[in-house]
């Protein structure tokens, strides 16, 4: 899903945006800083102010009731797909048409497998991330924080910056902090660990080009992987037309980090509407708006948890559609279950780190 991610910028419009009601519902759920902190130790510990949640559709509950046979909560209902291949329950709203969610759609040991892809594999050239325009191609960006590297910019013989004759290959590279080998600037030099929090996009398959909002086929890429398409393609059946199949053909994967949003938007760049946009969630637990064709619609407030599938198609395509708030304290983030499976494994260490305050979405779309 597109639009503007940062912790301080909401989308273009805003000052013209600021009393709608898609504007009004993302000031409610934002994260706000208390203007007193709290001395731990030697240090400073922020403090941020409570959030009202009581009006958050909690899909986990909507499920909890409909196990029970108890009654859904007004507007939504339980979607029932003849075609749908998986056994997972579907909850739709009334009053949005194309919009589905499927709660708790990926196991544990799925959620560790496209986290780990999404870390390791997913940002690797020729996939383009919002670090390629200044750093050129970075190759294992996660390896590199485990090594506890740095990004420097190597220098010819004469001091001077290597000048690169192959668009893949980068002036920058990934070295020890105190390496004799490579000429460089020692202030110039980026921790890997730096580079991985100011990580927040990936471009699998066809190429997005954020700058003309298109997909750019000139530019290298690969073939979305088999299991991500497998994947989405199971996902997205119930969104897709009768007899129609679903072909996965790019995908961006999202990086939010503590403060960050993503303000309201559309994603209006595919040629065919009618065909769904595949979300999953992973990491922490995060506030989704789903609003109407208008800033001036009311959005409906949800929450996202870690393995939590949503699909948009049809008249939902059309929807702003944003995301205001991540829940990374550890009372509400609702990652327990996923940072004990990771903490099992050996090797972990660095992910474990950055997904006790991180979320990553993959959002994989039908181009053509």
């Amino acid at each position: 899903m597109y639009g503007t991610k940062g912790s301080n910028r909401v989308d273009s419009t805003a000052t013209e945006t600021e009393r709608t009601a898609f504007r009004q519902a993302e000031k409610r759920y934002k994260l706000y800083k208390s203007t007193s902190t709290l001395k731990s130790r030697s240090k400073q510990k922020k403090q941020y102010l409570e959030t009202d949640v009581s009006q958050v559709v909690d899909f986990d509950s909507v499920l909890c009731a409909h196990q029970c046979g108890e009654d859904l909560p007004f507007r939504t209902y339980r979607f029932q797909c003849p075609k749908d291949p998986s056994d997972h329950p579907i909850f739709c709203f009334r009053d949005r048409p194309g919009f589905y969610f499927i709660p708790g759609a990926l196991s544990i040991e799925e959620q560790c497998s496209w986290i780990k892809a999404s870390l390791k594999s997913f940002p690797q050239p020729p996939n383009r991330t919002n670090h390629t325009a200044i750093y050129g191609p970075l190759r294992d960006l996660l390896s590199a924080v485990e090594n506890e590297r740095v990004l420097v910019q190597v220098q010819n013989s004469f001091g001077n910056e290597a000048i690169c004759g192959d668009l893949d290959e980068s002036k920058y590279i990934f070295t020890e902090k105190n390496s004799s080998t490579v000429h460089f600037e020692p202030c110039k030099a980026i921790p890997a660990s730096v580079l991985l929090r100011k990580l927040r996009w990936s471009t699998l398959g066809l190429q997005f080009d954020w700058s003309k909002r298109n997909y750019d086929t000139s530019l290298p890429h690969h073939k979305i992987h088999d299991a991500l398409c497998f994947l989405s393609k199971e996902m997205a059946t119930p969104a897709m037309p009768y007899g129609e199949e679903f072909h996965p053909e790019a995908a961006i994967v999202n990086y939010f980090g503590p403060s960050d949003m993503l303000g309201g938007h559309l994603d209006d760049m595919e040629a065919d509407w009618s065909k769904p946009i595949v979300s999953i969630s992973l990491g922490c637990k995060a506030i989704f708006l789903l609003g109407g064709k208008s800033r001036e619609d009311t959005p409906v407030a949800m929450f996202l948890r870690t393995g939590d599938i949503v699909l948009m198609a049809g008249e939902a395509r059309e929807c702003f559609h944003g995301i205001p708030r991540i829940f990374t304290d550890e009372e509400y983030s609702d990652i327990s279950a996923l940072l004990l499976k990771l903490s099992d494994e050996e090797g972990n260490a660095a992910i474990l780190e950055y997904l006790k305050t991180s979320r990553i979405n993959i959002n994989i779309r039908q181009v053509n």
